[in-house]
């Protein structure tokens, strides 16, 4: 199902280096060290799948789909809410930021099509320059 590899939020959960299929090693034994679990403890299956994150005990943004009863953010009433704002906070290392972006390109193309896209805007977000007026641009 393809709800399980998107987060309510708009991550995508397959694209992630948490993700267990992933194969980064080397993410998760850092990423292990820096929140005090084990590897194994860090490999994520999704958030759906296991019910919350991995980082943390309690996902606000999954109990809060749950209880609107629908599959992503973006079908929610509320949509936009203060779970998905961004933060300058982390945002070198974390894609947070993408989540309202996300949320909104789902809705335009649909999850299949998203996921394609996803890895390029992830690449984007992460490795892009910011270009005022055209936003990040990745180097030819």
């Amino acid at each position: 199902m393809i709800t399980n590899d998107i987060a309510p939020c708009g991550i995508a959960c397959i694209h992630c280096e948490l993700n267990e299929n992933s194969g980064l090693t080397q993410v998760w034994e850092r990423v292990a060290k820096a929140y005090g679990k084990t590897v194994d403890e860090i490999k994520c299956k999704g958030c759906r799948l296991q019910d919350g994150c991995v980082l943390t005990e309690d996902c606000r943004t999954l109990s809060c789909v749950k209880a609107h009863g629908v599959d992503f953010c973006s079908e929610c009433g509320n949509f936009p809410c203060e779970n998905l704002q961004p933060s300058a906070d982390g945002a070198e290392r974390l894609p947070h930021n993408l989540k309202v972006y996300n949320l909104c390109l789902m809705k335009k193309l649909g999850a299949e099509k998203f996921l394609k896209e996803d890895r390029r805007n992830r690449l984007r977000y992460f490795t892009g320059k910011m270009v005022i007026g055209a936003g990040p641009q990745l180097e030819k």
